[in-house]
């Protein structure tokens, strides 16, 4: 894999980790909405990843053939919980059935502050491979002087 193929599968990942913090702190800001424009609560959302073939380019054609593709990661689908809302009982407030009963999303706020911290670590392992591809370059140039 050349250095510069290194810095494009850390760019997917990056991508992919931002759009994973993106969701999560929708998730988060949402929590106790009970009514959305598609009616009912909101329903949390989360990324799959997967893995993505990199630049459809001669080089990358050849890496392919020769066993040592290079591949990065991409957000293949945002899945939409469908599990059943929790329901708690809140007879005056606006959005209650006649049971007196608000139907809120399934979101744990512990569990998505967890899974932004692991975000925020994919986050961080990119931008470091990243910089060390870069140190690598500009160590290389300076052989060359």
């Amino acid at each position: 894999m050349s250095l510069f193929g290194a810095i494009a599968v850390s760019a997917s990942g990056l991508d992919a980790q931002r759009i994973r913090a993106e969701l999560i702190t929708e998730n988060l800001a949402n929590a106790d909405t009970t009514r959305t424009p598609d009616g009912g609560p909101y329903r949390r959302k989360d990324a799959v990843f997967s893995s993505q073939a990199q630049q459809p380019s001669f080089a990358a054609t050849l890496f392919e053939v020769s066993g040592d593709s290079q591949s990065g990661v991409a957000v293949q689908e945002i899945t939409v919980d469908d599990t059943e809302p929790e329901r708690r009982y809140l007879p005056g407030h606006p959005d209650a059935d006649p049971q007196g009963y608000v139907a809120f999303p399934h979101i744990n706020p512990a569990e998505e502050m967890v899974d932004l911290m692991s975000a925020s670590r994919g986050y961080q392992a990119n931008v470091a491979a990243i910089t060390s591809v870069k140190d690598m370059i500009v160590r290389s140039i300076d052989l060359f002087r």
